[in-house]
């Protein structure tokens, strides 16, 4: 079901996992997954390249409250928020005791290693590796090096964190040279579940407002972006209401 133009998962997040377990005894396949908040959609309705790379995308999770609240009044009443660090801390508690094996990808130097340990604390040993790529224009070479050392160690699920639109991007071009059963994007997850970041309560995030307090804690390298992206998200979404292109 479309939210301004982008195909959102409608079945919720706890479907959503249970299909990701069940599909990683499945043959690779390097299934492309993203939590697509507003940023991500209102650049797909923007960029036709960006949305010709996410169209490729096995699923785009609605992350975002308002992303649900629409998909709720077209009809989709199962949908629920499927936001990048909620869906990698459940998948990763869920796997704990299954052979699937997890690499993290993503972050700044020493992020990636903090989070592996994160998921020590949660129960989980099968995480195979981490990696935090360098900040520069990546080459086809470096994405085989990077997906060598991914497939030596058999991942089932890559995760990566490297910002949106970027780990978009990234995710596509690194699925080219991997065999793996997943590749999920997930943003800030690092930074949240490292601490670097403070998530907002749960209160803030239900009532649709956790764009307010990110901009709040990082008012610079948030501001403009929010301040653009928000007024886009809602004017697409009422040319959406009056049957205007999606």
């Amino acid at each position: 079901m479309k939210v301004i133009g982008t195909d959102l998962y409608e079945h919720g997040m706890d479907a959503a996992i249970k299909e990701i377990i069940a599909l990683c005894d499945a043959p690779a396949e390097n299934r492309l997954i993203s939590p697509s908040d507003a940023n991500v959609l209102v650049h797909a309705r923007r960029n036709k390249a960006f949305k010709a790379v996410l169209d490729q995308y096995f699923w785009n999770l609605p992350d975002g409250v308002p992303s649900v609240w629409i998909l709720k009044l077209k009809g989709a009443k199962q949908a629920t928020r499927c936001s990048g660090p909620d869906l990698f801390e459940q998948v990763i508690r869920a796997t704990a005791h299954l052979p699937i094996k997890h690499y993290l990808c993503g972050g700044a130097e020493g992020t990636a290693k903090e989070l592996a340990e994160k998921c020590l604390e949660w129960g989980n040993k099968n995480i195979v590796g981490y990696y935090s790529p360098p900040f520069k224009e990546l080459t086809e070479k470096d994405y085989q090096e990077m997906a060598e050392n991914i497939n030596a160690v058999q991942t089932s699920i890559l995760w990566v964190g490297l910002g949106a639109p970027k780990q978009i991007y990234f995710s596509h071009q690194i699925s080219k040279f991997t065999q793996t059963k997943f590749i999920i994007p997930i943003g800030a997850a690092f930074d949240f579940h490292t601490g670097k970041v403070k998530k907002a309560p749960r209160w803030i995030q239900k009532c649709g407002m956790e764009w307010f307090y990110r901009l709040c804690q990082e008012p610079r390298r948030l501001g403009k972006r929010y301040f653009k992206v928000v007024p886009l998200f809602m004017w697409y979404c009422f040319l959406g209401a009056f049957g205007k292109r999606q």
